[in-house]
C-alpha cells in the first residue's frame, strides 16, 4: 500500500489537502469520492520524494535550523508515545505548515513504508539532514532506541539554534549601533559643520586646528561619498569572497583565535559544538572513530578541524583521545581534563557531555558579557565623537568673543 499525497474539493466548493494510502490512484479517487469529496489531483508520494531529491541537488536547499528543531521535536514526541514510525511521520507531515518540510517529510514517510529504514530514508535527502542526524538515528534504530535518541537529538537542534540566534543577536546589535553612529556623525560633518563653518571663514579669520581638521573631512566626504558607499560595501563582500578559497580561511581562523575575545568566543563555540556531538554520537553507540569524524563536519573552524582529523589519526593509532587532542593546544584544558577522565572512567559520553555543558555555560557567559559592555562603549564612542565636531564649532565662536572682549 502506497502513500498519496491529494487535493480535493469539499461539498462547499473548498480546497482541501492531505494524504491518504491506497493501492492505486484509482482506488484513492473512489475512498475521496466516498467521503464527499471531489478529487483534483493526486499524487503518490514517492513521486514527490524523487522530486524533492532533484531539487535539493539541483538547487542545494535545505532546511532551516528551525524546521529541523520543529521536525525532530515533533518526531520524538510521536514515537515515545508508542505510535508507529509511519504515523508518526504522516502526523509531522500534516502538522507542518511550510512546505519544503512538508514534501520532505512525505517523501522520508513514503521511502519507510516501502521498507527503508529511517536513516536511510533521511540520506535521500542529504540537503535537510546533516550527517550527525542520519547517524545518531542509524545508531538509534540499530539499538531499539530511536525514541531516546531522537529526544536527544530534538535537545541539541534546539540548543544549536538557540546558541546561533545568541550570537546572530551578539553580532547584529553592536553592528548596527555602530552603522547609526557612522550615519550620524557623516550627516553632521557633511551638512551640519559647513553651514556653520562658513560664517567663520567669510571673515577671513585664521580657524582653530580642530576646526580645520573638521572642515577637511566635511569635504572629503561631500566630494567622494559614491567611493566611501562603494568601500562600504564592497569590501566586506570582498572579504567574503576571500574567505571562500581555503588557505585564506585557514590564516583567517588561525589569525582569529589570537585575538583576545573573539578568540575565546571562537574556540568556545567550537568545542562545546564538537563535544556536544561527539558525545551524542558515542551516547548512542556510534564507533568512536566514525564519531570524530562526523564531530569534526559541525566544526567551522578550519584549524580546529583538522586538529580533530589529526586526533583521529592518532586515536586509529592507538593513542587516546585526550592526550591526540592536546597536542594542537587549540582545545580547553578544562575539555581535555574532562575528555581523560571520562577514557580512564569508561563513562566518557557523560565527560562529553559535562564538557559541552562547561563550554556553552562559559559562551553564554562572554556573550552576555559582550552585549553588557558593548553599548555602553559605543555610546562613549559615539559621544567622544560629537564632542569633537562640537568643539571644532564652538572653538571659532569662543576665540571671535575674546577678540570682541580684548
Amino acid at each position: 500500500m502506497a502513500a498519496f499525497e491529494y487535493s480535493a474539493l469539499n461539498a462547499k466548493g473548498r480546497q482541501e489537502k492531505g494524504l491518504i494510502e491506497g493501492d492505486t490512484a484509482r482506488q484513492v479517487r473512489e475512498m475521496l469520492r466516498t467521503r464527499g469529496l471531489m478529487p483534483t489531483e493526486i499524487k503518490q508520494v514517492a513521486e514527490i520524494r524523487n522530486e524533492d531529491r532533484k531539487l535539493f541537488s539541483r538547487k542545494g536547499a535545505s532546511l532551516s535550523a528551525s524546521e529541523l528543531s520543529l521536525f525532530t521535536r515533533q518526531l520524538a514526541t510521536l514515537t515515545r508515545s508508542g505510535l508507529p514510525l509511519d504515523e508518526a511521520l504522516t502526523a509531522v507531515g500534516e502538522q507542518s505548515e511550510g512546505k519544503s518540510i512538508k514534501r520532505v517529510t512525505l517523501g522520508v514517510r513514503a521511502s519507510v513504508v516501502e521498507g527503508s529504514s529511517l536513516a536511510r530514508a533521511l540520506a535521500e535527502f542529504p540537503g535537510a539532514f546533516p550527517p550527525l542526524f542520519r547517524a545518531t538515528v542509524e545508531a538509534g534504530e540499530q539499538s531499539g532506541k530511536l525514541d531516546n535518541v531522537l529526544e536527544r537529538l530534538s535537545d541539541y537542534v534546539e540548543g544549536r539554534q538557540e546558541l546561533q540566534q545568541k550570537l546572530v543577536v551578539a553580532a547584529i546589535y553592536p553592528a548596527v549601533l555602530v552603522s547609526a553612529s557612522l550615519l550620524i556623525v557623516s550627516a553632521l560633518l557633511a551638512y551640519v559643520v559647513p553651514q556653520v563653518v562658513s560664517v567663520f571663514e567669510s571673515n577671513g579669520s585664521q580657524l582653530p586646528f580642530l576646526t580645520r581638521m573638521l572642515i577637511a573631512i566635511s569635504d572629503f566626504i561631500r566630494d567622494y561619498w559614491p567611493l566611501l558607499i562603494a568601500l562600504a560595501v564592497g569590501i566586506p563582500w570582498g572579504i567574503r569572497a576571500a574567505l571562500k578559497r581555503e588557505p585564506i580561511r585557514r590564516r583567517w581562523d588561525r589569525q582569529l583565535l589570537r585575538l583576545p575575545l573573539i578568540g575565546r568566543v571562537v574556540r568556545t563555540n567550537q568545542t562545546a559544538r564538537f563535544t556536544r556531538t561527539l558525545g551524542i554520537l558515542t551516547n548512542s553507540g556510534v564507533p568512536i572513530l566514525d564519531g570524530l569524524q562526523i564531530g569534526a563536519q559541525v566544526v567551522t573552524h578550519l584549524p580546529m578541524r583538522d586538529a580533530i582529523d589529526s586526533a583521529a589519526r592518532r586515536v586509529r593509532e592507538g593513542s587516546s583521545l585526550s592526550k591526540s587532542l592536546s597536542e594542537s593546544r587549540l582545545f580547553p584544558p578544562i575539555s581535555l581534563h574532562l575528555i581523560a577522565s571520562g577514557e580512564q572512567s569508561g563513562k566518557l559520553d557523560d565527560m562529553l557531555e559535562r564538557a559541552a555543558e562547561n563550554q556553552e555555560r562559559e559562551l553564554n557567559a562572554l556573550i552576555n558579557g559582550l552585549m553588557g559592555a558593548l553599548p555602553p562603549l559605543l555610546v562613549l564612542l559615539l559621544g567622544a565623537m560629537v564632542l569633537m565636531i562640537v568643539l571644532g564649532i564652538l572653538q571659532p565662536i569662543f576665540e571671535s568673543y575674546d577678540l570682541l572682549g580684548a
